[in-house]
């Protein structure tokens, strides 16, 4: 067997290395060279310091006298040059530098290993106390949270109309204090466990001292009388002035400045007040009415066309200043469609009654529910109208006085009229020319004006039930086109949902 040539057994051994990485049966077969040849080989590379791992092992299953030898070889290697060579053994120069450290670990003497050792178990035991700590914490911050869960629960019936600063008796004082030290031994602390009582934690210490509840001290407190007090004589020299024959149909109001001009005083108008009140004497005199609460309007929901109508009047102006038209217009909520308008020279309770009647008709909505809603004008609250609304089977609804909101959806129809382009801001010539104007608004509002709280379909279709079918072919126009290019398209189309039903002055959720 001829002599294999020094250069040609390198070549040979490189294959075993990284990049490479060949096993020992692969390299025979290309070679032509026994396996127990090349096993030795191999041996006799790794006993002379090369890095020689196995080919069927992990870099970081290489054993520790590869790893040394990898270690040394490197060490004095610029970093351009290491990653060369990480890159030519299929290292990282992290696991180089990993191993370096290691090496300088076990170089190190015993005491400098003794004393990381201590420095090491100190720190340890840094962080098994700061770990002990949160444990603590988190185990008090659990039990809190379970005796607040409890503590919410019972007081609910106790505290349902506590207002504050009431006078709270002793029974319902010993009850809450009960519950609030039943949550502290639970893990609870007090500031929580008061603010759950809805008490404040100086209250709890005021109510609860030397391991007692305390009683409320305010009724039997022993109070100074105020320096600036009537005296008795003071408070039945007012009786006696209001009672005179001139000043029995005056109020305090009027009889403290005839005092004055007299050149007397007794006390404000105020103390007049209340001396009269303690002696059962203020009650309300004449023929007005008192105040009244004004209760909210009744709210209605239109799921289809004529079911709310919602009028109003609104001026037209003239070219004669202080001069004016009236617009009567009759809108349904659902479909925003103007369903009755009219223009006249005057605001009349009959006009109104005849534009109603006419736009009925119009409609082909006899003898079905029907609500009308308006604000709490003259025409609108007048006897004729009222008597029309009854005959033709019309519930009324009517809004709060000077509260425009109640009437929402015409008043945005007289915002949209106002600010039309051709709106003539100098005033109509005539009569008849507001009415052609009006006429026109009306058929162009209804038939062309895509609403946008429709989703811009016009009045008229949605007053007709087309505004569905529109809608769905918008949605399969915009699907063909997101299908012809997906990329123009971020997130889903635009919503074509129909509008579904519509609310006139709906219920608010309490917050």
């Amino acid at each position: 067997m001829s002599r294999i040539s020094v250069e040609r057994k390198e070549a040979i051994l490189k294959k075993l290395l990284p990049p490479y990485s060949m096993s020992v049966k692969e390299v025979s077969e290309e070679e032509g060279i026994s396996t127990a040849t090349l096993y030795h080989w191999r041996q006799q590379l790794r006993r002379s310091g090369a890095a020689v791992p196995n080919s069927n092992t992990s870099s970081e299953q290489w054993s520790a006298q590869t790893k040394l030898a990898i270690v040394a070889e490197t060490y004095s290697m610029t970093e351009s040059e290491l990653s060369q060579y990480c890159r030519e053994k299929g290292l990282f120069p992290e696991q180089i530098q990993s191993w370096r450290r290691e090496c300088m670990q076990g170089f190190k003497s015993s005491k400098e290993q003794e004393a990381e050792a201590k420095k090491q178990a100190k720190a340890d035991k840094l962080e098994i106390k700061e770990l002990k700590k949160d444990l603590r914490l988190k185990e008090k911050a659990l039990a809190e949270t379970a005796a607040l869960l409890v503590l919410r629960k019972k007081p609910e019936s106790l505290l349902r109309g506590r207002a504050r600063g009431r006078l709270t008796s002793t029974d319902e004082r010993q009850t809450i204090v009960t519950l609030i030290l039943e949550a502290k031994q639970c893990g609870c602390r007090l500031e929580p466990a008061c603010h759950e009582v809805q008490i404040d934690l100086r209250t709890y210490r005021r109510w609860y001292q030397q391991g007692e509840v305390q009683a409320d001290k305010r009724p039997i407190c022993l109070r100074p009388e105020p320096a600036n007090k009537l005296s008795q004589e003071e408070r039945e020299a007012i009786i006696d002035v209001c009672n005179r024959f001139e000043f029995a149909s005056l109020p305090p109001t009027q009889i403290v400045p005839t005092l004055l001009d007299r050149g007397e005083y007794i006390a404000s108008e105020s103390s007049y007040y209340r001396v009269l009140s303690t002696q059962g004497q203020l009650h309300k005199r004449g023929r007005q009415r008192s105040r009244q609460k004004q209760a909210k309007p009744t709210s209605y929901t239109a799921t289809d066309s004529n079911q709310v109508y919602t009028w109003d009047i609104t001026y037209l102006p003239s070219k004669v200043r202080g001069q004016h038209y009236y617009l009567y217009v009759i809108e349904d909520i659902y479909s925003r469609k103007i369903v009755g308008y009219e223009v006249y020279e005057h605001e009349c309770g009959e006009l109104a009654s005849q534009l109603l009647q006419r736009t009925l008709m119009r409609e082909q909505c006899f003898n079905q529910a029907l609500v009308l809603h308006s604000d709490n004008g003259a025409p609108m609250k007048s006897l004729t109208f009222k008597a029309k609304m009854e005959e033709l089977g019309i519930t009324s609804s009517y809004s709060r006085p000077r509260v425009s909101d109640d009437n929402p959806y015409v008043e945005s129809l007289f915002r949209t009229v106002k600010y039309m382009p051709n709106w003539p801001t100098k005033g109509f010539k005539t009569l008849d020319s507001s009415r052609s104007w009006v006429e026109a608004f009306v058929r162009w509002y209804n038939t062309e004006h895509k609403h946008s709280k429709l989703n811009y379909v016009t009045p008229s279709e949605r007053h007709n039930g087309k505004d569905k079918e529109i809608l769905k072919r918008r949605v399969e126009v915009l699907l063909a086109a997101k299908q012809r290019k997906p990329e123009r398209w971020s997130g889903d189309i635009r919503n074509c949902a129909p509008v579904g039903d519509v609310h006139l002055n709906p219920e608010r959720e309490a917050a």
